[in-house]
């Protein structure tokens, strides 16, 4: 069980389960070799629907043509979603074809084309074989099954998903979230792809800016790689078939909901930063005593993002310096005299100093799975949160042979 401070919004977690009135399948279509390469969700009723999306400016025809769908009418019934081919960077014929690839969802579901978003991710610069991605339509079901959560991934590991369950207005309302990605992944999205699902009724127009505020703290403040792809995007769902009271930002519940997605976005954003490609530990950074709510988020992220500190913690070598020197390369307010680290609560730095550490107590605490930076900036009350991974050779490897 997890809870806040307050007992009124406590959430618990659960088994990874749809939430009522979704639908689902994953199969394999042929993108792929022997591995699962398209899938769909569907909800029986539309439902209300946001989505957040790459900064990149050669963003993918599918991404275009989902966040299109999404701000006419902010609702969705389905997402198809194939992975090994991004569709991106292909011209008019790319946005033909993911245009052609909701028509066909939308014919075999009987429903409106405009409530069918897409979702692709996978090669850059390639035409979508449109035999296949309509071979792979004809044999999704409508299931309970998981199989979509792997249909997707890519240099993944595994798949990444997770539901929690809260009270609102007395009704259990269930949310479930799946992701992926593993490489090409800077904060404001990156390759990856996510999907949060919840059962519960809310009002017209509250769900956008809460997935916006939410994605901001969370998949926003990850990084692996420092590269931004062309397809990435979070959508959001909410079909009401909870039948709770509708939520609003004035419902005493709401909170509690918040609370929920939060973790739901949390945990998906740990996961994609702990299956970095060749990843060998999670880094998590936390920032106090930040002037404000924005430098302890730039310098959370400039420290989870810099290559010297990630090879430094693949070595096992405390090298604090790299890490006074990622803070520095921030405008972030800073006491130069004052700032101090901590590695998996051991002293690194103290008021600017060395605090003197036994290298080999520092050596065996890196060697743990996952690593936990705390940085005191010393110049006000607020904080900052992020999440990466360490940089290996495995890297080098993985996407020195990404196409072959």
């Amino acid at each position: 069980m997890q809870t806040s401070s307050d007992d009124a919004t406590a959430f618990k977690t659960i088994p990874f389960t749809w939430p009522k009135g979704y639908k689902s399948d994953g199969v394999h279509a042929g993108l792929r070799q022997d591995k699962k390469d398209m899938g769909w969700i569907y909800s029986e009723v539309p439902a209300q629907a946001a989505g957040t999306y790459t900064t990149n400016q050669f963003q993918a025809a599918p991404t275009k043509l989902t966040k299109k769908l999404i701000n006419q009418d902010h609702q969705l019934q389905a997402v198809i979603m194939n992975s090994a081919n991004a569709n991106s960077v292909t011209g008019d014929q790319g946005d033909k074809d993911a245009i052609k690839t909701t028509q066909l969802v939308a014919d075999k579901l009987n429903i409106d084309q405009n409530l069918v978003g897409v979702a692709s991710t996978g090669v850059i610069g390639e035409p979508l074989p449109m035999d296949i991605i309509t071979k792979g339509i004809e044999q999704l079901k409508l299931t309970d099954n998981h199989d979509v959560t792997s249909a997707i991934l890519t240099t993944d590991k595994h798949p990444k998903t997770v539901s929690t369950q809260v009270q609102i207005f007395g009704k259990t309302v269930t949310i479930s979230g799946f992701c992926k990605g593993s490489g090409m992944i800077h904060p404001n999205m990156a390759t990856m792809l996510g999907f949060v699902l919840t059962d519960a009724s809310v009002a017209s127009g509250l769900l956008q800016p809460m997935l916006s505020q939410e994605v901001d703290k969370t998949f926003n403040q990850i990084t692996v790689d420092g590269d931004t792809s062309t397809n990435d995007m979070v959508v959001t769902m909410a079909n009401g078939e909870a039948d709770n009271q509708e939520l609003t930002t004035d419902s005493p519940d709401y909170p509690a909901f918040v609370q929920a997605f939060n973790y739901v976005l949390s945990t998906l954003a740990q996961d994609i930063a702990a299956d970095g490609e060749g990843s060998t530990k999670l880094v998590e950074v936390n920032v106090k005593n930040a002037a404000n709510s924005d430098d302890g988020q730039k310098v959370a992220k400039a420290i989870v993002g810099s290559n010297l500190v990630k090879t430094a913690i693949f070595g096992q070598d405390a090298n604090w310096g790299r890490i006074i020197a990622a803070i520095g390369q921030t405008n972030a307010k800073v006491d130069l005299n004052h700032t101090s680290i901590w590695l998996n609560d051991l002293a690194l730095v103290k008021n600017s100093a060395s605090a003197h550490f036994d290298e080999a107590v520092m050596k065996q605490a890196l060697a743990q799975d996952k690593i936990t930076i705390l940085v005191d900036l010393n110049v006000g009350d607020a904080t900052g949160q992020a999440w990466g991974c360490d940089l290996t050779y495995s890297y080098v490897r993985i996407n020195a042979s990404y196409r072959s």
